[in-house]
């Protein structure tokens, strides 16, 4: 377990647009980050690439970059540290962030497993179904567009806001119900938690990260330890 990293001025975080907007209130003075368009999650072997070169491009000049991300459809799996430390914490995607650990993440799939998650960010960034949906009516017809969404959203059965209480939450609240609504969806109100977010700004990083030593690479297993 590392319990703080060495020096602000050496460690750099990179995370995703998501993720920083929920970061950016904690980030301690000292600490350079960098943002990557959350549209790259589309991809992942793009994103993997695309984080694989800025690692390479500040190679000597940081101790420490921490990864404001989760495995993310496996684009974390196969980066490489190359001359530093890299950190990330052990979870699937940033919901896990959100709430504040795996363990809150899981409970809530236990409990209600046919949720869609929305946070601020992921609303500001369009980057939904629900946000495509208006896109496939006017590219195949309201009818065969109702039909694809069926598809699409048929294990749904709650669309669940996550209240990380860094904004004020009125209008995407009113959003989020409206959407539920107009895709006959459950809404629900969670409340999120900042405490991952804390640790990985200033540790522990304990059982709940991956860190990985100058020359070593992610891999599947250490998201999933056996």
């Amino acid at each position: 377990m590392i319990k703080n990293p060495v020096d602000q001025s050496h460690t750099l975080l990179m995370a995703c647009a998501i993720v920083i907007e929920e970061m950016l209130p904690h980030i301690p003075e000292g600490m350079h980050h960098q943002l990557f368009d959350f549209g790259l999650h589309i991809n992942p072997d793009k994103l993997r690439v695309t984080l694989q070169k800025a690692i390479d491009d500040v190679s000597g000049k940081y101790d420490t970059i921490i990864l404001g991300y989760g495995m993310c459809s496996q684009a974390i799996i196969g980066l490489h540290a190359n001359n530093c430390r890299l950190i990330v914490p052990g979870v699937d995607d940033c919901i896990a962030i959100f709430l504040g650990s795996r363990q809150a993440y899981n409970s809530q799939t236990r409990s209600e497993p046919g949720t869609y998650y929305l946070t601020k960010g992921w609303i500001e960034a369009g980057i939904t179904p629900f946000s495509e949906y208006n896109y496939t009516v006017e590219k195949y017809g309201k009818e065969k567009a109702d039909r694809i969404y069926n598809v699409m959203m048929g294990n749904y059965k709650r669309l669940a806001l996550i209240n990380t209480g860094q904004y004020a939450i009125e209008e995407y609240r009113d959003y989020t119900k409206r959407t539920a609504n107009r895709f006959n969806l459950r809404f629900d109100e969670i409340e999120g938690s900042d405490a991952l977010v804390k640790k990985m700004l200033f540790g522990p990083w304990d059982e709940e990260f991956i860190v990985l030593q100058p020359g070593e690479t992610f891999t599947l297993d250490q998201f999933y330890p056996g």
